[in-house]
């Protein structure tokens, strides 16, 4: 593939070190050529050349050595269409990475993430011993070999600080490494423009509301919740029981017991015992309440005597116990919960006033998706329109439309620019390829792009835009057409988005084990999904771009740094958003 190397030539400077000035400057110069083949041998190992797609070398001399892929997805040809895209879409399309019956991929073969685009590094695992194993034709150093072009970074030049980038692909105004924007960047960036466009719009206008009660649950509290009487209102009885006034023993009233809910009971004479229940108003000069399992009873002589010593108080609930009128309970910003809505129920609250959920609108893009039926003829079966609706309801937003669009870019800066919803999402459509109108359509609009880009596999062509003021929403979170690549551009951007413009706190960050070693790209987080064994993580089979099995029997996302993670080390974990 491209021009031969000498088979003596060493590959960096480290291993000349102790060769002379003259043999040096040999291998420079001979590096420099290698360089010069090395990129245009780039865009050939795609099947991109400076005039467009060209075809993958066959092997042979100049093609890849025997035994390896002629092709990104190992077939010899084009890779096959994936669930819920159409390949080239964006530039997480491709093959799903690694075999589909291994676990993990084999820790003695580099992997190589075709499936990432033609500008990025392939994903690896971390560092290791080179194996020796298979290093006939065809065996796992011939793999090595054929990847090892598309793969290194030319060795630095004795005096040189760092290695030249990459090259950019041919007729492209500037490489996507250049504008992504790191995953933990990302996700700090669409949190503060939530939460600074509910400080704008949220708890000063149009997004505060009064809600009942029971349409309360999940959201936030746009004021202070401060009590509305004493609780609680009255002394009351903690528990089932005997309510005495005096030194004992006592004289049991013949009366009716005093339940919860009667109107005030008559004084409790000294030297005397009634039957109380739990929550029933204490009558007056009552001294303590003895539960009934601490009671004995002489039902001849009605004379009732404690097994224990009474305390003067003892389980009576004395008025404003809990709070007093006026009292702050909850500040503004409380999430509601079950109990939030306990608690305003008893301090004497009908409705709260709490932020309202974030409106969005889904824009499923693609000519080539089905509603139903079995993918045929060239058409696939939409993914993303059936799970993203519920995904983002299940981060507390309010999906008012799901419509397909398909690839018509005048219909899709139409339903840009005429949504009233806080976000609009789309899917697919935020690449560079001919029917890909995402980013046309965000400039003609007069988009601001915040994030055009995030350092992260899958999902990295995902964007986050502003709209001007009166013009559609506020925002457009961008997703790319590939299913697990969209989830993770919905926990990228879109979830602490919508944390922010709910007013919702940034969840904690929880941490685990991994069990196993999990293969890394130099340069990029990557997200796996996992299963949480309460002790480690395990990461799961199929986890390409394309496919959802992975995901849909994971717990969560696992964060992996650049370069990968061995057994037992810790990774953030991203749970995933539960239907509802």
């Amino acid at each position: 593939m491209g021009a031969e190397r000498s088979p003596g030539r060493s590959p960096g400077p480290d291993q000349v070190q102790d060769q002379d000035q003259d043999q040096k400057q040999v291998q420079v110069q001979e590096q420099e050529q290698d360089d010069r083949d090395w990129c245009a041998d780039w865009d050939q190992v795609f099947g991109r050349g400076p005039d467009g797609p060209g075809r993958i070398p066959p092997p042979g001399p100049s093609g890849p050595p025997a035994g390896s892929p002629s092709g990104p997805d190992g077939s010899g040809g084009a890779p096959a269409p994936v669930p819920g895209h159409t390949p080239g879409r964006d530039q997480d399309s491709g093959p799903d990475t690694g075999p589909a019956d291994s676990p993990l991929p084999d820790p003695d073969v580099p992997f190589v993430d075709f499936a990432e685009g033609l500008d990025d590094d392939p994903v690896r695992p971390p560092v290791r011993q080179r194996t020796t194993k298979g290093t006939g034709a065809g065996g796992r150093d011939a793999v090595e070999d054929a990847l090892a072009l598309v793969a290194r970074r030319p060795p630095v030049p004795d005096g040189s600080p760092s290695a030249a980038p990459p090259p950019s692909r041919p007729g492209s105004t500037s490489s996507s490494r250049h504008r992504a924007v790191p995953w933990p960047e990302a996700r700090r960036l669409a949190a503060r423009t939530g939460r600074e466009t509910a400080r704008r719009t949220g708890t000063e206008g149009d997004r505060v509301h009064r809600a009942p009660l029971e349409h309360s649950l999940g959201l936030v509290l746009a004021e202070e919740l401060p009590a509305l009487c004493d609780l609680p209102s009255f002394d009351t009885a903690a528990m089932d029981g005997w309510a005495v006034a005096g030194p004992g023993p006592w004289t049991v009233d013949g009366d009716a017991p005093v339940l919860a809910g009667s109107a005030d009971p008559p004084t409790l004479p000294d030297g005397t015992a009634v039957r109380i229940a739990t929550g029933a108003r204490i009558p007056s000069e009552t001294t303590a309440v003895i539960r009934s399992e601490h009671a004995q009873l002489d039902l001849t002589r009605q004379l009732l005597s404690a097994d224990r010593p009474v305390v003067p108080g003892q389980d009576i609930r004395p008025r404003a116990q809990e709070c007093r009128s006026g009292e702050l309970l909850l500040p503004a910003g409380a999430l509601v919960t079950p109990a939030v809505l306990g608690l305003a129920a008893a301090a004497g609250y009908d409705a709260l006033a709490v932020v309202a959920r974030p409106t969005v609108e889904v824009l499923v893009l693609g000519d080539e998706l089905l509603d139903k039926g079995l993918p045929r003829e060239g058409l696939i079966r939409d993914a993303l329109g059936p799970m993203t609706g519920p995904w983002l309801r299940a981060l507390g937003a309010e999906v008012v439309a799901t419509r397909r669009i398909g690839d018509d870019e005048s219909a899709l800066h139409r339903a840009v620019t005429s949504s009233t919803a806080d976000l609009l999402v789309t899917t697919g459509g935020t690449a560079a390829g001919p029917v890909d109108h995402v980013h046309p359509v965000l400039r003609k609009a007069g988009a601001e792009l915040l994030v055009d880009g995030v350092a992260v596999r899958p999902g990295h062509p995902m964007v986050l835009a502003g709209l001007p003021d009166g013009q559609g929403p506020r925002w457009v979170v961008g997703l790319p057409g590939n299913p697990l690549a969209a989830v993770s551009a919905l926990l990228t951007l879109a979830a602490p988005l919508l944390r922010g413009l709910a007013g919702l706190p940034e969840p904690a960050p929880y941490t685990a084990p991994v069990r196993d070693e999990v293969a890394g790209h130099p340069r990029d987080t990557r997200l796996v999904p996992v299963v949480d064994h309460g002790e480690v993580l395990v990461p799961l089979r199929y986890g390409g771009p394309a496919m959802l099995r992975g995901i849909a029997a994971a717990d969560g996302l696992a964060v992996v740094p650049p370069g990968g993670a061995r057994p037992g080390d810790e990774l953030e974990v991203l749970d995933l958003p539960l239907g509802r």
